[in-house]
């Protein structure tokens, strides 16, 4: 019995998502097996903050979060009805 269009177009669209699937499952486990770090770091919680001890993560890569603006002539830290 031989397969009708739609059929086959449906086991198509199965099959290249599988290979799509597989391909991407591959292509995770070589980046992981390449992605090499001697010391993974931990992660430590001091009072109201996480912070990460040694690690490979280089500080002066990583960005500073935005600050927010201040009105010109505004005192910092003060708060109003003081």
């Amino acid at each position: 019995m031989a397969l009708g269009h739609g059929r086959l177009r449906e086991a198509t669209a199965l099959f290249g998502a599988v290979g799509s699937a597989v391909a991407l499952t591959g292509a995770a486990f070589f980046t992981v097996q390449h992605a090499t770090c001697d010391d993974p770091g931990m992660y430590v919680r001091s009072d109201s903050h996480v912070e990460l001890i040694r690690g490979c993560v280089d500080p002066a890569q990583v960005p500073e979060a935005p600050r927010p603006q201040q009105e010109a002539g505004a005192v910092p830290g003060a708060e109003l009805g003081d």
